[in-house]
């Protein structure tokens, strides 16, 4: 029989989902359990506690287990404390009638969700003391206890923490728990004088004297505030460790006691809390209207401030502004910012606070609601906003005058220094005494000087503009820039001047040489384009290629043949070229000149320029032989890909569909484990002869190898997946037939027949969750919890469990296979009686029984020397009974 302690506490995890409050402070040793001392101090605080409720109903007990036998009390006592009716107690001096009267108020107990674990109405009928003071304790904590409320806890820990509020001022006294905690009675004599201070003197209570004060504490609480003495204080003083459970039980009948005086109390704080409120509802009022009022004059200053927009003209003026306006921003307006929002936020909260106390609204002066408030600091943003885009903009203007500024004085620094001695050069007669060919050069000279004069108009037309802008955006320094603007256009118009006499002069002197120069230097301005092109072009027509498709190699070929068709028009300007030189030649023979020397204008001669086209002409159709022949060995790699991807898109498939069927065989227990047997060698002999398939795809993949192709957009198959998986394939088929030869030599080793072995295939398949065809560790778990073992989450159950998966897990691979499952049952079987038990687990009721062909059944660790069960109704009805609870 199950120790009613013990019962009591799981009986106390499952009322009304209180799992908390019943865990045990200490871990204490069995024998302390079922100390004498204990079981007298429950024995008359149950009693007392009883009675005190029992009276009421002009009655009451004198043996507790006696006076309870019979479950006329006890349904009395119940009906008592929980104010409902039970049904109607039945009056036979029989042990049928008893054990029905207390079968009912056993019922009843479980109705308010509290599960007796191993307390039946035979125990109490037949006087058992120890069942008999668990079920009273069971219904303490569920009607007197399991209701008590402390700030978010309940039941014991909210009593505890009741305890620790209420003795917390106390010297001496410190409420930790339900037994050592009391034994001195100063923390009783705390709790009676925290709420009834002139029934007990505590300041004359000493520490060293428990009897006394436990006395003192018992004594006024039975005269002055009814509750009955359900404690001796020699027996507390006088055990090691007083009863928790007596403890509990008389101090909750103080918490009842002084449960009214809190109310009241309760009541005289919210009295005090509503004229709080009304206290600090009329300081918002007060703080709301001088913060409106200091806001709005703050307002009212500041906007005049925002609005003026008398300009600066220095730079520095408008950066002071733009610093006080900053100031303002950084320093002056966020503390407003935040009484604006704090405002809001105490409006809102007053407001709130009112309603909720069902006051009137409060409605601000004139002039100085939220609404006001807000559109006053609406007209303070705006002005604001103009008054900083105003800033900027002026910033901006003055920045771009100094701007400005800056750059007409370099300009016009670099456009006189540029101008200085120019007159005088274009002045001079040098051209009158000068040859041909200096002629010549002096005329290219005054070209380069005219192509510099012409790059400096720009210059001088920004000079011109950047003053005209000064004077239109008020620059304060405009006359000096206007000044030596005047100055700079007049010498530029000037040098205009000049430099169109000197041309004019330097032309007269030209003869015929200058056409032929002009030729020269026609031939050299379009010789060099087109030698850079050819040159380019044998550049590209050599260029080694590499490609990977078909793709890129056909690019190639677009590309090419756009090249190709440029060849024509390049024939033509190559003949071109050609023709200015032939017109040189003519020039100079016609008039008698004896050209000196080659084209001074260029180095290209007319036979580098033909030697080049020949080499064009010789690369074009090594090019296109080239692509060509690249084209055809892609169209060869991209065969190869199609025909590798063919096969294996099959391949692939049928390989996974093979392993998801050998697995399905693995699980299916389709006749006996010879017809499996036969049927997996045939299966196996299937997957032999796709051998060839395999081979086939072996050479088309070393093709692409030998070919250089490293990518297939057929196929997301690889040639390494498919080996490993064929690999993986054989393995398993060849497993799976090893797994039922073992399972054969077990079987016929250990006598097992066909039907045991279909049973544990199917317990196996039971607790293979995931139909991987092992269990893994938590899956393995679980049934030896089924089995009985204990395994649970605790130091001992890893540790067996842990011992268990040594055996059946020698290699520590985390899975135990059907194999050393059957050996791990066979070896479990023998040690049970009889041998051939078979278990069976059901997930709906969670419970664990080992059921045997002859009619026993075997609980958890039935071994030799424990008798099993008989399966009939009555044993079948008491095992149900016994896992429900």
């Amino acid at each position: 029989m199950v120790d009613y302690h013990a019962a009591n506490n799981q009986s106390l995890y499952s009322a009304g989902g209180q799992q908390t409050y019943m865990e045990q402070e200490n871990d204490w040793d069995r024998d302390l359990l079922l100390d004498p001392a204990w079981e007298k101090q429950q024995r008359k605080t149950f009693t007392a506690w009883c009675n005190s409720h029992l009276r009421k109903a002009g009655t009451q007990i004198e043996n507790i287990e006696e006076d309870f036998r019979d479950g006329l009390k006890l349904m009395l006592l119940l009906e008592v404390i929980s104010g409902e009716r039970l049904p109607k107690p039945e009056r036979g001096k029989m042990r049928v009638h008893k054990i029905n009267n207390v079968n009912k108020a056993l019922d009843f107990i479980a109705s308010k969700g509290v599960k007796l674990v191993s307390i039946g109405a035979e125990e109490i009928v037949d006087g058992n003391a120890k069942m008999t003071l668990g079920m009273i304790w069971t219904i303490i904590l569920r009607f007197a206890i399991q209701d008590i409320s402390v700030e978010e806890t309940s039941a014991k820990e909210g009593l505890l923490l009741w305890c620790q509020r209420k003795t917390a001022p106390y010297k001496n006294v410190n409420v930790q728990n339900f037994h050592i905690s009391w034994k001195d009675g100063l923390a009783f004599n705390a709790l009676i004088h925290r709420h009834r201070p002139e029934l007990i003197d505590y300041d004359k209570l000493r520490k060293d004297d428990p009897v006394t004060n436990l006395n003192n504490a018992f004594e006024v609480a039975e005269r002055y505030l009814d509750i009955p003495k359900m404690l001796d204080a020699e027996d507390i003083v006088g055990t090691l460790r007083p009863d928790e459970k007596a403890i509990m039980t008389y101090v909750s009948c103080f918490y009842h006691a002084f449960s009214g005086a809190q109310k009241a109390e309760t009541a005289a704080n919210r009295i005090c809390k509503v004229l709080a409120v009304n206290q600090e509802n009329e300081h918002l009022m007060e703080d709301y209207e001088k913060l409106a009022s200091d806001l709005l004059e703050w307002i009212r200053r500041t906007i005049p401030w925002l609005e003026n927009r008398a300009p600066e003209k220095t730079m520095t003026e408008m950066q002071q502004k733009l610093e006080d306006f900053r100031d303002y921003r950084r320093v002056h307006k966020p503390p407003k910012v935040q009484e604006k929002c704090q405002l809001e936020i105490n409006f809102n909260t007053l407001q709130t606070k009112l309603r909720l106390s069902n006051r009137p609204a409060f409605m601000p002066s004139e002039g100085r609601m939220v609404s006001d408030i807000n559109g006053a600091w609406h007209k303070l943003e705006g002005a604001e906003k103009g008054y900083e885009e105003w800033l900027l903009n002026e910033i901006r203007r003055l920045e771009r005058l100094d701007h400005l500024a800056e750059k007409f004085r370099q300009k016009a620094a670099i456009h006189e220094s540029w101008t200085d001695g120019k007159e005088a050069m274009l002045t001079q007669k040098d051209y009158e005494t000068a040859s041909l060919s200096e002629i010549k050069a002096l005329l290219k000279k005054h070209e380069a000087f005219e192509s510099d004069l012409a790059a400096h108009q720009d210059r001088v037309e920004q000079i011109a503009a950047i003053a005209q802008e000064l004077n239109e955006l008020d620059y304060y320094d405009s006359p000096s820039v206007n000044a030596r603007c005047q100055k700079i256009c007049e010498q530029w118009d000037a040098l205009g001047s000049l430099t169109q006499s000197r041309r004019e002069s330097l032309e007269r002197t030209e003869k015929q040489l200058e056409s032929i120069d002009e030729l020269y230097l026609e031939y050299a301005k379009r010789a060099a384009p087109f030698n850079n092109w050819m040159e380019g072009a044998m550049e590209d027509l050599q260029d080694m290629f590499i490609v990977h498709n078909i793709e890129e190699i056909q690019g190639l070929i677009t590309a090419h043949d756009q090249f190709k068709s440029t060849l024509p028009e390049a024939n033509k300007e190559r003949e071109a070229i050609q023709a200015i030189q032939a017109e040189v030649q003519k020039i100079a023979q016609y008039n008698g000149i004896k050209l000196a020397g080659n084209n001074p204008y260029t180095t290209i001669t007319p036979q580098s320029i033909d030697k080049k086209w020949e080499k064009v002409q010789q690369l074009v159709p090594q090019r296109d032989q080239a692509l060509q022949e690249e084209l055809a060995r892609q169209q060869s790699n991209d065969h190869l890909r199609r025909q590798f991807a063919n096969q294996a898109n099959m391949i692939g498939p049928w390989i996974q569909n093979k392993m998801a069927e050998i697995g399905r065989i693995s699980i299916e227990m389709n006749g006996t484990l010879e017809d499996q047997l036969t049927h997996l060698r045939q299966y196996e002999q299937s997957i032999i002869e796709y051998k060839p398939n395999i081979d086939q795809l072996e050479g088309d993949h070393q093709l692409i190898q030998e070919a250089l192709i490293f990518d297939n957009k057929y196929t997301a198959y690889t040639m390494e997946h498919l080996r490993v998986g064929w690999e993986q394939l054989l393995t398993t088929i060849a497993r799976t037939i090893n797994e039922i030869e073992n399972q054969i030599l077990t079987r016929d080793a250990k006598g097992i027949s066909q039907e045991q072995l279909h049973e544990y295939r199917t317990s196996f398949n039971h607790f293979d969750k995931d139909h991987s065809g092992v269990l893994q560790a938590e899956e393995f778990k679980a049934c030896l919890i089924s089995l009985g073992y204990d395994v649970e989450n605790n130091k001992q159950g890893d540790a067996e469990f842990a011992r268990i998966m040594g055996i059946v897990d020698p290699n520590n691979s985390g899975a135990v296979t059907f194999q050393a499952f059957i050996d791990f049952i066979v070896s479990c079987s023998m040690r049970l009686q009889p041998i051939s038990c078979l278990f069976y687990f059901s997930e709906l009721h969670h419970s664990r029984v080992l059921h045997c062909p002859n009619g026993t059944i075997h609980g958890p660790r039935c071994g030799a020397g424990e008798r099993p069960l008989k399966a009939n109704s009555r044993t079948l009805e008491q095992f149900s009974l016994l896992h429900q609870c």
